[in-house]
């Protein structure tokens, strides 16, 4: 029977030599791959090598602990900074504005409200308020001293407190004749009330179909809404789905100012469809 020469047995020798005499210099300065120089002559690399991994690790460990620290304290976007600064100023809550409204047409009922300005920039910006784009090289120079858009490129919270938050709501009667009601959502005084002029025959039936079809208040929506994410609602509408069921749309801002949007079967109080925007 035939045995193979252990090779390994001469070398364990020199190792031993080299863990009791310079293992420890050898770990300290990561040069593994250096071990036949290591435990001779040459102490002045093993000493170049030892500080050089002093200075290395020290800035190692500190900065990855300085780069997470800015990192963990969550910035938010745009629209997230024009969600929190407009909530900010807004004292009505979307219950109170629904009671207000309703209460402006007898026998009424909601079937929409919106906290203007919460994500309709763009439309703000079409009625000459700049300031929540941010950009004031966005109009052109009569815009900027008209509208102070210099003092509003980065806060539209001085162009909401120019003129309060509004609520805007749609309240229907019976018969499907719509009411639209303005809401001071400071306030919570009613700036305007009058019937939807521009209805059609066919808007006032369809209206009128929808509300004796809805057998969840839009109250009980909000509730299913914020149940499922808690936050504030903003806006709530009785509508369609895309499979034709008739649902209350409820957004919410959330906690950390993201909105979501929940369809809420307004017959079953379910939600059908729940999306939450990144921004």
């Amino acid at each position: 029977m035939r045995f193979e020469p252990r090779r390994n047995k001469t070398v364990s020798p020199r190792t031993r030599r080299l863990r009791v005499a310079g293992g420890a210099l050898c770990a300290a300065a990561l040069a593994a791959t250096l071990v036949t120089g290591c435990g001779q002559d040459s102490g002045d690399e093993t000493a170049a090598a030892t500080s050089e991994a002093a200075k290395v690790l020290p800035n190692q460990t500190t900065s990855p602990s300085g780069s997470v620290s800015p990192s963990g304290t969550a910035q938010l976007t745009e629209d997230q900074t024009k969600r929190k600064e407009l909530l900010s100023t807004v004292k009505v809550t979307f219950d109170k504005a629904a009671t207000t409204a309703v209460g402006e047409v007898s026998g009424g009922k909601l079937t929409d409200l919106d906290l203007e300005g919460i994500d309709d920039q763009d439309d703000d910006d079409a009625t000459g308020s700049p300031s929540p784009t941010g950009s004031p090289t966005d109009g052109t120079s009569p815009s900027p001293g008209g509208t102070e858009s210099p003092g509003g490129t980065g806060s539209p919270s001085p162009s909401g407190s120019a003129s309060s938050p509004k609520w805007v709501a749609e309240v229907v009667e019976e018969d499907g004749t719509a009411h639209n009601v303005t809401i001071d959502a400071v306030t919570g005084k009613v700036i305007d009330s009058s019937p939807d002029a521009d209805q059609s025959d066919a808007d006032k039936q369809e209206l009128a179909d929808q509300i004796s079809k809805a057998t969840q208040t839009p109250q009980q929506a909000a509730k299913v809404a914020t149940d499922k994410k808690p936050g504030k609602v903003t806006s709530i509408a009785l509508d369609e789905n895309d499979s034709n069921v008739l649902v209350w749309q409820v957004d919410v801002v959330t906690k950390d100012w993201k909105k979501a949007t929940f369809d809420v079967d307004a017959a079953k109080g379910t939600i059908t469809d729940e999306q939450v925007d990144d921004d």
